[in-house]
């Protein structure tokens, strides 16, 4: 009779959603879908701490960019459904993604398991710091004066920082060159070295240099100032209530995950944004913490159902091709 029920435990440990009663039973790879240095990958690391914690395992953050984060998001959707790889996805990788390519390998809806919504961030436009504008009018006075000469950094074809300027371009109207990197951290290098001239990019990317002045913002996309920058006067103020936007990033499994699993992530993710420590240091390189009721994995399968047809609008016109 023992040997019996030995063999049936074994064998239920091997069926999908049974899951194991000391999961995490190793390390949990966090796959960030761009490089080092950029605003999610910071979120990623500060959030990895906490959730190692309340885990009893480390959390180890797998940087790889390509593909505005969907060659690693690919990776993530085929993974284990075990719990031990996951991936801090955002409005690009599970929103505008599908639009942008055709050929996209994986379906953010149906092929990954919710655990929750993280963190948001308003767009904030930034110029190399000797830009010859210093206010939302003088900057869209220029860019329709020189539209040839000036250039915009992204980080890929579809990520946010590509949609946010999509946005802004069809806005105003202009459309100039756009040059494409392989992550936020190299993008604001070059902006701050001169090679381009301006971005919208996440406010949690830039605060440092935004604060030290190397980098010029011109305005905030939200309806009220950012309490970290309150100088910086936002696009409705500046005339340009149309382009007020902001990212997301959450976190998911690959699908199929057992629901045991998702909540032990979810209330790790969940410990990490009450703990208050965690959250001041989020509020202070720019992150918005969402509340509670929008942290659930309900919540979060909602919101990608609904920003996938919102960004694929985006991402579809002539200026999101390009």
């Amino acid at each position: 009779m023992n040997r019996l029920l030995a063999l049936l435990f074994a064998s239920l440990t091997l069926v999908p959603g049974v899951v194991r009663a000391d999961y995490p039973s190793k390390a949990i790879s966090l796959i960030v879908p761009y490089a080092a240095g950029g605003s999610n990958d910071t979120l990623s690391r500060i959030l990895a701490e906490h959730m190692s914690k309340t885990l009893g395992r480390p959390i180890i953050v797998d940087n790889e960019p390509g593909a505005a984060g969907t060659t690693a998001t690919t990776r993530a959707a085929r993974a284990a459904p075990d719990g031990h790889t996951i991936i801090m996805g955002n409005m690009g990788t599970h929103g505008a993604a599908p639009a942008q390519y055709p050929d996209l390998k994986y379906d953010p809806i149906k092929d990954f398991t919710p655990i929750g919504l993280a963190a948001e961030v308003p767009a904030i436009i930034v110029t190399r710091k000797d830009f010859p504008a210093n206010s939302l009018a003088e900057f869209i006075a220029y860019l329709r004066a020189n539209r040839d000469k000036v250039n915009e950094a992204h980080v890929g074809v579809g990520a946010p920082t590509h949609l946010f300027c999509t946005l802004l371009q069809s806005i105003i109207g202009v459309q100039t060159a756009r040059v494409p990197y392989r992550g936020g951290a190299p993008a604001m290098n070059d902006l701050m070295g001169g090679q381009v001239d301006f971005s919208c990019i996440s406010l949690s990317g830039v605060i440092s240099q935004i604060q030290s002045g190397t980098l010029k913002a011109i305005a905030i996309a939200s309806p009220r100032r950012a309490d970290i920058i309150p100088n910086i006067p936002t696009t409705v103020e500046a005339g340009l209530p149309q382009f007020v936007v902001s990212t997301w990033n959450a976190m998911f499994a690959p699908k199929n995950l057992a629901p045991e699993i998702q909540i032990k992530l979810n209330r790790a993710l969940n410990n990490a944004l009450e703990d208050e420590a965690t959250r001041k240091r989020l509020v202070e390189i720019g992150f918005v913490i969402p509340d509670g009721a929008r942290r659930t994995p309900d919540a979060l399968r909602e919101l990608v159902a609904s920003e996938v047809p919102r960004w694929g609008q985006v991402a579809t016109s002539s200026l999101g091709k390009n």
